[in-house]
């Protein structure tokens, strides 16, 4: 830990940077998903307000959900956009110039929520959060690649966690500012939505004085020169020998190849075992069982008797839970590897599910046990930050090459936002029909994911991109000539039966 710390000192300037990407990053995307929820009452109240208003009669129920369901799913649509652009964005102008064009795109965004009020305009609701989603697709991917091409390889494991770290951030910074002694009042509701821009103007004022990542300058521009200003300034002076050799390999492994776009990507055979590693990370983080601790907290809470006006602390109180444990994750990853944080982070957090299925089918017979599941949801939310939460961001980015690594990034991030939508709308029927039992599913889903992930996901702590891209190719070969030469011993079975 002496250690670590010492190399955070070091590194003085490439925290700094860090910190820079993150709140106009990963931190934006957590807020916005978190904030719409402590916005809900005051945002239906106001739309029913300006249609009688406009046209003299109340709006119907139906009518009025529907346009809420708007306001919430075209954030989700924006996204998907936004996600889309982004592989193309990133490769021509790279993370930098795209992170800067994101921020005016975001400020002009809140523009529309924050004057939406005093215009008596839900329509700029509906703009703003359109706009909202597409700058989240195309944050998500160029904060967690360019945080990723920054990093010297000792610190990668940590660099890496530092967007999970800034989402877990927006999602606490909701739940602060969102408290109704804050900013979620009736009154103050535009001004909460309007937060977004104010640290999008911080990140467009300070990250044009930090540089572009160096292997972006090395292996698509060809700036050797900058490559190793652009080191010499995060990293200082002959600290960066180890990862310029690693990405002149790459650049001699990849010589004459361009970025590859995203049908290229999904016509490379090379690439699939990294795609779908990719694909079962996102999808078991994604099916991990968070969704239904986060519909049934506020149940759950209620049931242990806690005071309606103390839930919103105590749900904040697992929020701070969910960043702490993620900062942790950040400073063991580098110590203890990916694997063991992803597959017994599963394990464990499907242990705590069973204890908390067990604590929920028996409280009505052992009243203690109410308290039981607040202490379960607890665990379960550091179990997934020291684990999941942290690791999947940092594998993600090491086992893609440059050149396949911005189109990789968009086909998980429509993974993302399509499970998104797909949870927010299926999850809730499922509670419907199957009740507590649906956390049968997760812990299913979560042994699963455990199993799959130590049998086939290589360490990726301190290698190099193209060792990591080598060990793929090393298992993809063996199984290859494993499945030849079953053939072959079929064959000749066969042949020698003919005989």
């Amino acid at each position: 830990m002496a250690g670590f710390l010492s190399d955070l000192v070091q590194y003085r300037q490439l925290l700094l940077m860090i910190m820079v990407l993150g709140i106009g990053g990963t931190h934006l995307s957590g807020f916005q998903m978190s904030v719409i929820n402590y916005t809900s009452p005051y945002i239906q109240k106001f739309i029913n307000e300006t249609w009688l208003e406009r046209y003299g009669s109340v709006l119907h129920q139906e009518t009025l959900t529907l346009l809420w369901s708007f306001i919430v799913s075209v954030y989700c649509v924006g996204g998907m956009i936004g996600c889309l652009c982004s592989g193309y964005l990133t490769a021509k102008y790279g993370k930098k110039k795209c992170l800067l064009f994101n921020d005016v795109v975001l400020i002009v965004a809140t523009l529309h929520t924050g004057f939406s009020r005093r215009a008596k305009s839900f329509e700029m609701i509906l703009i703003g959060r359109f706009l909202e989603g597409i700058g989240a697709g195309i944050h998500m991917n160029a904060h967690v690649q360019y945080a990723g091409e920054i990093s010297p390889k000792k610190l990668r494991g940590f660099v890496n966690v530092t967007s999970s770290v800034f989402l877990a951030l927006g999602k606490a910074v909701a739940r602060i500012l969102g408290l109704r002694d804050l900013l979620g009042t009736e009154d103050m509701w535009n001004v909460l939505l309007s937060f977004s821009g104010l640290v999008a103007l911080i990140q467009l004022l300070f990250l044009p004085f930090f540089p572009e990542s160096p292997p972006y300058l090395l292996l698509q521009k060809g700036d050797k020169a900058g490559c190793l200003k652009a080191m010499k300034q995060l990293w200082g002076e002959g600290n960066y020998h180890t990862e310029f050799d690693d990405m002149m390999k790459e650049k001699a492994v990849t010589k004459g190849t361009k970025i590859m776009n995203v049908l290229e990507v999904l016509k490379e055979p090379s690439v699939y075992p990294q795609l779908s590693t990719m694909l079962l990370l996102l999808l078991s983080l994604q099916l991990c069982g968070l969704s239904a601790i986060t519909f049934y907290t506020s149940e759950i809470f209620q049931t242990a008797s806690l005071q309606e006006s103390t839930i919103p602390y105590v749900s904040l109180g697992v929020a701070i839970s969910e960043l702490i444990s993620i900062i942790f994750c950040s400073s063991i990853i580098d110590h203890f590897g990916r694997r063991i944080l992803l597959w017994g982070g599963y394990l464990l957090m499907a242990l705590i599910l069973v204890l908390l299925e067990t604590s929920l089918l028996l409280s009505d017979q052992f009243l203690w046990m109410r308290y039981g599941s607040v202490i379960l949801i607890f665990l379960f939310i550091i179990a997934y930050g020291i684990g999941p939460a942290g690791a999947v961001a940092s594998v993600m980015n090491e086992i893609f090459t440059l050149s396949t690594r911005s189109s990789a990034f968009v086909i998980g991030g429509i993974v993302i936002w399509l499970g998104l939508t797909f949870t927010g709308m299926i999850f809730p029927f499922a509670v419907m029909l199957l009740g507590p039992f649906c956390f049968l599913i997760f812990i299913a889903v979560l042994v699963i994911s455990a199993v799959l992930i130590y049998l086939f996901l290589p360490e990726t702590k301190g290698k190099s991109t193209s060792e990591i891209t080598e060990e793929f190719e090393t298992r993809r070969f063996k199984k290859k000539r494993h499945q030849t030469v079953e053939k072959n011993a079929t064959e000749e079975k066969t042949f020698c039966t003919k005989l």
